[in-house]
């Protein structure tokens, strides 16, 4: 992840443009200017480090001279009570910055976590997590790295970067084979055409017409 890219510059700043609006009331009414503080970030239960670079991007929106410190590497296991961001600058800048850098680190820390709880207990099969575009507006690059860092796989990123035929699709095709075939004609040999399935007779034409990937759509675990 590129921490300094365009993009995670303007989510962050996006992010802290919906706060803070016309300024921070509450910290302008009671904070010095240029009063000086120390901060950190503790984790409140074990989870997995994610996105915690995102907090030094915060608060240096805020103030470039304020003093970030990640004390972990995202994907690192920490426990209760565990110190993961330490801060010192401009009081007011960690004031006005802390809950858009809480709201960043609690929600891809969840993610992360969430995923390796998965991982975890299908370590010993040769099962992947994946995730979907079942994404934040505005996050997924985020929310997808939260993934990795988890132990996951991503699936696609967008509708750019692969062909997956749903049933919605198909509502223009005669049949599921002449969508696959139309697709392979339009993409070419070098590009994956993954179908989404709903029953079993959904699969055995998927793979008859040379589907590449199948994707069991609402299937019990007795019928997967």
């Amino acid at each position: 992840m590129d921490w300094h890219s365009e993009e995670i510059e303007k989510i962050v700043r996006h992010a802290l443009d919906e706060d803070i609006g016309r300024g921070d009331a509450s910290t302008a009414a009671t904070t010095p200017p240029k009063a000086v503080a120390r901060a950190h970030i503790l984790a409140r239960q074990t989870l997995v480090c994610a996105g915690l670079p995102l907090a030094e991007n915060v608060f240096r929106a805020l103030d470039s001279a304020i003093e970030v410190v990640c004390l972990h590497a995202d994907g690192s296991f920490v426990e209760p009570g565990a110190k993961l961001v330490e801060m010192r600058g401009n009081a007011a800048a960690i004031l006005t910055g802390e809950r858009t850098a809480l709201n960043f680190l609690s929600h891809l820390c969840g993610i992360a976590t969430y995923t390796r709880r998965f991982v975890e207990q299908l370590a010993t099969t040769k099962t992947r997590i994946r995730d979907t575009r079942k994404t934040t507006p505005g996050l997924r690059l985020l929310e997808k790295y939260a993934v990795k860092v988890g132990g996951g796989m991503n699936h696609r990123m967008g509708l750019f970067d692969g062909v997956l035929i749903k049933n919605n699709h198909l509502a223009f095709h005669s049949s599921l084979e002449r969508a696959i075939q139309e697709a392979r004609r339009h993409v070419g040999h070098l590009v994956k055409i993954e179908v989404e399935v709903r029953n079993l007779d959904e699969l055995r034409a998927a793979l008859s017409a040379g589907a590449d990937v199948v994707l069991l759509d609402n299937f019990n675990p007795e019928q997967t």
